[in-house]
């Protein structure tokens, strides 16, 4: 096949075919004696392999494991699919953590665990309650996520049962790889609804998106196992 007739059969310009074979994702092209590249069904199975892969690895480790593969590193090619798995439990992890948190919130203080002083916490105290460094309430405060309250004369930041209860939640989502864009309308409505709903409601979409992932790293992983094992 030449460059657009592989272009042709992917829907992909012949551009990207040049850019594909130069980042690896393709193994290199045979030349003819006037140049030009010539493609073959080995090509065209390495560019299915590398779409089914990007789905569920993302598009910069689909291209190191096909390039890795091209280069004849499988072990090394193998080593970041385990990577990226490895990733996904991570993330599954640090969810699980998050329901727990989420559970602990919606039981209340226990006893070995007191809340804060009805009178307010000052930073310092607060974060060693929520079990994070000052600093993080004071960028969690300049992002918006946080409103503490000031004492009066002094001006120091004084975090009640509420701020205490938002920084919890706000650490245990950051913990399930949460972005500040996505905490907040989560924790207005805390604020606004004062129950755990709509983080729990959060929690499942993550839930939901780490499922798709994992599926579609199964079929990338398959791709991958039919490429190795098939004709050069």
């Amino acid at each position: 096949m030449r460059t657009v007739d592989l272009a042709r059969l992917a829907g992909l310009s012949t551009q990207q075919i040049r850019n594909y074979e130069a980042a690896g994702v393709l193994p290199p092209a045979v030349r003819t004696g006037s140049g030009h590249r010539t493609f073959t069904d080995r090509h065209r199975r390495a560019l299915l392999t590398y779409r089914a892969l990007r789905e569920g690895y993302g598009s910069l480790p689909a291209t190191r494991i096909m390039r890795a593969v091209h280069d004849g590193d499988v072990p090394g090619a193998l080593a970041l699919v385990d990577e990226v798995h490895a990733g996904l439990h991570a993330d599954r992890e640090a969810l699980r953590a998050t329901l727990a948190a989420v559970a602990a919130l919606e039981r209340g203080p226990s006893r070995a665990a007191p809340g804060p002083d009805p009178r307010g916490l000052r930073i310092g105290e607060a974060a060693a309650l929520v079990g994070v460094r000052a600093s993080a309430l004071r960028v969690w405060e300049a992002a918006g996520l946080l409103v503490p309250g000031r004492e009066r004369g002094t001006g120091y930041r004084v975090y009640g049962a509420a701020e205490t209860r938002d920084a919890r939640v706000i650490h245990a989502l950051r913990r399930s790889g949460y972005l500040f864009a996505g905490i907040r309308p989560v924790v207005e409505a805390l604020r606004a609804e004062g129950s755990t709903d709509a983080v729990r409601e959060a929690l499942a979409a993550r839930a939901a998106v780490l499922d798709a992932r994992t599926r579609a790293t199964l079929t990338g992983a398959g791709a991958l196992g039919a490429y190795l094992g098939g004709p050069d």
